[in-house]
């Protein structure tokens, strides 16, 4: 039994050695413009929606709203999805040094740039 606990406890060190040299991607900001200009397939316009999305709401989600000032504000009624995308592809495109950012934290310095927060 000790063999066999012996054994386990190598093989889970040994794997997490493995993963650890596993590189981690991450969406650049000029692949996801890429995936976001129009006209998109289906796919492509699913995902951007589905990643932008979920930047934006990662961020509502971690933000603490009595020790973190927003600095993103929508008004509301927001302006459609489509229409911020576009934006947002057309804005990447006028700021070549984001391209190579990784594309989170380019999404949010845009929607920080267009709809500024902060001024309570």
């Amino acid at each position: 039994m000790k063999k066999c606990l012996v054994a386990f406890a190598a093989l889970a060190a040994f794997s997490g050695f493995a993963q650890a040299e596993e590189k981690i991607q991450i969406l650049g900001t000029q692949e996801l413009v890429n995936v976001c200009k129009l006209p998109a397939s289906p796919e492509s316009r699913s995902f951007c929606i589905g990643y932008t999305t979920s930047v934006y709401d990662a961020y509502l989600m971690t933000r603490h709203p009595q020790r973190a000032k927003p600095f993103i504000c929508v008004t509301q009624p927001a302006p459609p999805r489509d229409t911020v995308i576009g934006d947002f592809v057309k804005w990447a495109g006028e700021n070549p040094q984001t391209a190579d950012k990784p594309a989170a934290g380019v999404v949010l310095g845009y929607l920080a740039v267009r709809f500024p927060g902060g001024k309570k």
